[in-house]
């Protein structure tokens, strides 16, 4: 069974763990943290265990890099020495943005297999979008071994290295985005007179669904908002008052300053 350490449990590191746990045992799960106290707090919420960065670069066999890109090469050139002398097999999975799997190998001094991954908040939930790329150095046993130890996250789908960037700025980036709109449907909820909670929870429940809804049955969104667009009915206005606002180029425009500042971190 492979041991897997998590080096930062902040908000994606964190969703991974929890992910993690759904399908490995916990005691075969660490995690590190440069605030020891919110990898304490986390291990004893999973029932895992807690170690410094050291020890995790020592034994784990995946070893998750779940820290900010612009602290990646201090914290590879900490860990160079002891991956160095190492003489089992071990993956390094890097979530960082902008940071490529040949860089990510720079920084560590040495091409180790390296697995890319673009993750998302919501993989905590079992209902992420994690896209994923491995260097050559990955076998495909190992390939299977990090799909089988992450199948509680939600849906993986390989993606080209330096395709990361665009997906991170439409998974990646999107809860939050998808959250931005959600509050406001429930703000007009309630300026229309629905109680504060009820606006939440509907707005929450009909995002799930037509997300669910577009997913199997695999119609294309602009033909799922037609079939709710009646002939002079309410949808039909509320559509067009999105289009002279323009939303959706301004969604567009979201999804590529994203894009673009990924970019600019590598």
């Amino acid at each position: 069974m492979a041991t897997l350490g998590f080096i930062g449990t902040g908000n994606m590191g964190g969703a991974l763990a929890r992910a993690a746990c759904k399908s490995i045992p916990c005691d075969q799960i660490f995690l590190a943290n440069r605030t020891a106290e919110k990898a304490r707090a986390l291990a004893e919420e999973l029932n895992c265990f807690t170690a410094d960065n050291e020890a995790i670069a020592e034994s784990a066999d995946l070893i998750f890099l779940g820290v900010k890109p612009q602290m990646m090469e201090d914290l590879l050139a900490e860990l160079r020495p002891v991956l160095e002398k190492r003489e089992s097999r071990f993956l390094l999975i890097s979530m960082a943005a902008g940071l490529t799997i040949p860089r990510i190998q720079e920084m560590a001094g040495k091409e180790y297999p390296v697995i890319r991954i673009m993750p998302n908040t919501p993989s905590a939930i079992g209902e992420g979008m994690i896209f994923y790329d491995c260097s050559a150095q990955v076998t495909p046993q190992e390939t299977q071994v990090f799909l089988t130890s992450l199948s509680g996250a939600g849906r993986l789908a390989p993606l080209a290295d330096q395709l990361m960037d665009a997906g991170s700025a439409v998974a990646g980036c999107g809860p939050a985005f998808a959250d931005l709109f959600l509050e406001a449907l429930a703000d007009g909820g309630v300026a229309c007179g629905l109680p504060r909670a009820l606006a939440m929870e509907s707005a929450a429940q009909m995002m799930i669904g037509a997300a669910k809804l577009m997913l199997e049955t695999g119609k294309h969104p602009g033909q799922l908002k037609d079939e709710v667009c009646s002939p002079g009915g309410a949808t039909i206005q509320g559509i067009r008052t999105l289009e002279e606002a323009g939303f959706r180029g301004a969604v567009m425009d979201a999804v590529i300053a994203a894009w673009e500042k990924s970019v600019d971190l590598g």
